[in-house]
């Protein structure tokens, strides 16, 4: 057997939306596995140099999470296989690589192990739990604009037509998840969470009806200003476009920003240092794209 998968890209949080939001963009990493070729696991894009080809790597762990499952449940034990990933993702970029990972492999083990098509809260609960980010995990599964809740419940929305994103990526600037989670606080104020909240409201109704609420909607009093403060070079970029008045958050746990055009303004490239990555929002989610 050989198949393709391929996952979007998802940012998370959106501002506001701390550990429950997320959007799926049109950057997808691909991933074949062939159950008759020589087992091994091999990679060429993004990260190609550095991820590892001993099995130890996101998609691998996440098919041997399943067949596990299976074995629990007397279904079909794993067969050998080679894996082969052809990302675009940026790697520790706030642009949910891990997560599309995970997806890709819960995806292939349930194919390879002959369990059918999962039910996509299913992939969902497997692979938030390997990978533990649900806001991205259901933003590559169900794609569009996503609202992952602590308890299980995913909806999806459709993001407003006229949204144009801009994925603004440093070139030589890395933000791990862990690290970035860590320097968050433990509490809040009661006016902090009460203007999160309310603003979170106003984000999915930019989102989803009125783009023209992005600017203010994207405000956050959680997040952003710590991580923003790891990384110093990416803060000075977010103050620049925020007072140009440019709807930009920080991409999850960042370090790269979320953009957005609006009517008269076009999102400027911040210079040397930096990819711009102009991509369309990705409807879909992940997909099986060839048998």
């Amino acid at each position: 057997m050989r198949l393709t998968v391929r996952v979007p890209a998802t940012v998370a949080n959106l501002g506001p939306g701390f550990d429950c939001f997320g959007l799926a963009v049109d950057l997808c990493n691909e991933v074949t596995i062939n159950t008759e070729a020589e087992s091994g696991v091999s990679w060429e894009g993004e990260g190609a140099e550095e991820l590892p080809t001993d099995g130890s790597d996101m998609v691998s762990r996440a098919i041997r999470h399943v067949a596990e499952l299976a074995v629990e449940t007397r279904r079909h034990a794993l067969p050998p296989f080679h894996l082969h990933g052809l990302n675009r993702i940026p790697l520790e970029r706030g642009l949910g690589s891990s997560a599309a990972a995970a997806v890709a492999g819960v995806v292939l083990a349930y194919r390879i192990l002959d369990l059918g098509d999962p039910p996509a809260q299913t992939t969902f609960s497997i692979a938030a739990e390997i990978e533990g980010h649900p806001d991205n995990a259901a933003a590559a599964i169900f794609g569009g604009f996503t609202i992952a809740m602590a308890d299980g419940l995913v909806r999806r929305l459709d993001p407003h037509p006229d949204l144009r994103p801009a994925l603004l990526v440093p070139l030589d600037v890395r933000l791990p998840t862990a690290e970035a989670r860590r320097a968050l606080g433990d509490s809040f104020s009661r006016e902090d969470m009460v203007f999160n909240a309310s603003h979170a409201a106003l984000t999915v109704v930019a989102v989803t009806h009125d783009p023209g609420l992005l600017f203010p909607a994207l405000r956050d009093r959680i997040h952003q200003e710590v991580r923003l403060a790891l990384v110093r070079e990416v803060r000075d970029t977010f103050e620049r476009l925020a007072q140009a008045g440019i709807p930009v958050c920080v991409a999850g746990a960042g370090p790269s920003l979320l953009a957005f055009d609006s009517k008269g303004s076009t999102v400027p490239d911040p210079g040397p240092g930096w990819r711009v990555l102009r991509v369309p929002l990705h409807a879909g989610g992940a997909a099986i794209v060839t048998v």
